[in-house]
């Protein structure tokens, strides 16, 4: 076995975290982001079964240049008719507006719990949703989802205005079109302070870009990288200018990054042309660093500071010194960064935002599947009592990198099995790249989840193993890829024999999850012994859904 992981100075008595975290209080990771049962969500049955009828994007797949600002890209005027059918909902509110490849989703939540912190009643919106559609949208000062009652009520009350959009637009109407238009509604009914916006695809021609210049805060490009590649034009290049369209003329924009320098000078140069202001979190006079990894009531955290010091565009500026972030990792504390300016450009702009709300809001921020640990209950639930498991919806090579680092950082020396599900138009081999060449691997279990509830985008477990053969031999690791090969043919009990026999990672090619999280338990009980080891499932957030839907029976 190659040891490809590397000792971090700056963290010390990992067995016994991970002990913590095996015996912890994590229960819900994000108890501001409860859930309801599924009883109030049976409420929901008419506006799902409307729903559904609506062609579904996250499902079937993007057409190629859908995200671009072109002749194929998607009809935002469409979206405008819609909206002023429902009485120009999105007047009516001031919004943060969140483009980019990765982080808007953290970001978003950052952001919102400084804004509830300090007692505003927010609105935000994100996507995809993990356990029900109601986690898309959040209310008031608490953070909790939509109930379905309120969601309902704005469909019924809005039906047949829908009804009506959709048979002039010929049926063109989108799932997501018609669910950005009811939270936009819902968030104008119910009157809030502000409304944080996360962009489904792109920017510029996404159906979240109706928000008026008047009406826009300011915006947020968190980072560039190159996913859904085809619908947004084939380059870095062109992906940026499709999340640059989110700013509008006047309105300050808050870079995260790094960047690479001519990708920052797309976005540099698309804020000159709309006369933004232009804050970037990740410039080198700001100050972010992690000091370590510890335990909180059973939850883990990182210790780590946050300095603002911009004199750019708007000149802004705060010390947090020792946050305690349970958002793990230093592309979440980017994150954290980049939620900061954009609060403290709100406070330039007049809005009432303390640095005590800005900390409390960054220490109070969790979110499901991302580096969740669960308990030592729910790793008995899914059959691997005793084990660590950990939930991270990673699905492009940047974020498999950033929770590689995450682990390298909490346990270096951890034995790992990866249990992994992927939509068809990702970047796998660069996802697999990533792990190959930083972790102890012991297996691969390459498995099967529904994108959206539908299979069309679904990669094949045996495509999906081809590709961590293909990846292995070009970076030329010692591995048996005849022996990796045949796996996929075993029958079962032949795969629990090979996971305790075998000492070289084993890859496996099993469509069923339920089976894929056997073959971990006997890979962590045979191989392992005494040696901390991790169980990681990760390749989307639809099997870290798939993962907790397991968990609820």
């Amino acid at each position: 076995m190659l040891n490809l992981f590397r000792r971090c100075s700056v963290f010390t008595n990992r067995a016994g975290l991970f002990s913590s975290i095996r015996v912890g209080l994590m229960g819900n990771v994000e108890p501001r982001r409860g859930f309801s049962s599924n009883s109030e969500d049976s409420e929901l049955e008419e506006l799902m079964e409307y729903m559904d009828s609506l062609k579904n994007y996250e499902k079937s797949g993007v057409p190629v240049g859908a995200g671009t600002d072109s002749d194929d890209g998607f009809d935002l005027g469409r979206m405008r008719r819609l909206m002023e059918l429902l009485g120009s909902p999105q007047f009516k509110f001031k919004a943060v507006h969140i483009a980019g490849t990765k982080g808007k989703g953290s970001t978003a939540a950052f952001l919102c719990n400084i804004l509830r912190a300090e007692g505003y009643s927010v609105g935000c919106y994100t996507s995809p949703h993990i356990r029900t559609i109601r986690e898309r949208m959040t209310l008031g000062r608490s953070g909790e989802p939509v109930s379905a009652k309120a969601l309902s009520s704005v469909f019924e009350e809005n039906k047949e205005s829908l009804d009506h959009a959709i048979e002039v637009e010929n049926g063109c109407i989108s799932h997501f079109e018609v669910l950005t238009a009811l939270a936009f509604t819902l968030f104008a009914k119910e009157k809030v302070d502000i409304a944080v916006i996360e962009a489904g695809l792109g920017g510029a021609r996404d159906a979240t870009n109706v928000i008026p210049s008047s009406g826009l805060a300011t915006s947020i490009i968190t980072t560039i990288g190159e996913e859904h590649l085809a619908a947004l034009g084939g380059s870095l290049e062109s992906i940026a200018m499709a999340k640059s369209g989110i700013m509008k003329h006047g309105c300050p924009v808050v870079l995260g990054g790094p960047f690479l320098p001519h990708v920052e000078c797309i976005l540099r140069d698309k804020a000159l042309l709309m006369n933004s202001p232009v804050l970037l979190a990740s410039d080198t006079r700001n100050r972010s660093k992690i000091h370590g990894f510890s335990m909180h009531d059973g939850r883990p955290f990182q210790s780590c500071d946050i300095v603002i010091q911009l004199e750019s565009d708007i000149k802004l500026s705060v010390e947090l010194l020792d946050l305690k972030l349970y958002m793990l990792g230093s592309h979440q504390l980017q994150n954290a960064a980049t939620a900061t300016c954009a609060a403290l450009c709100l406070r330039y702009l007049g809005w009432r935002i303390s640095d005590a709300s800005i900390r409390s809001g960054l220490q109070q921020t969790h979110l499901l599947g991302r580096s969740q640990f669960l308990t030592s209950e729910e790793s008995e639930a899914l059959g691997l009592s005793g084990a660590t498991i950990l939930l991270d919806g990673a699905h492009t090579k940047e974020s498999a990198k950033a929770l590689m680092d995450t682990i390298k950082m909490t346990s270096p020396e951890s034995r790992l099995t990866l249990v992994v599900a992927m939509a068809n138009d990702k970047d796998h081999l660069g996802f697999v790249r990533e792990f190959l060449s930083g972790g102890h691997l012991e297996g691969v279990i390459c498995t099967e989840a529904n994108i959206a509830g539908g299979k069309s985008r679904t990669t094949a477990a045996p495509m999906l193993r081809n590709c961590w053969i293909q990846a292995s031999k070009e970076l030329g690791l010692d591995i048996d890829h005849d022996q990796m090969t045949e796996c996929q043919d075993f029958p079962m009990d032949q795969l629990v024999s090979l996971s305790t026999s075998e000492k070289r990672p084993l890859l496996a090619a099993v469509p069923s999850f339920q089976d894929s999280l056997k073959i971990a338990n006997q890979i962590f009980r045979g191989r392992t012994r005494d040696q901390s080891h991790i169980t990681v499932i990760t390749g989307s957030l639809h099997v870290v859904s798939l993962t907790l839907a397991t968990l609820n029976g």
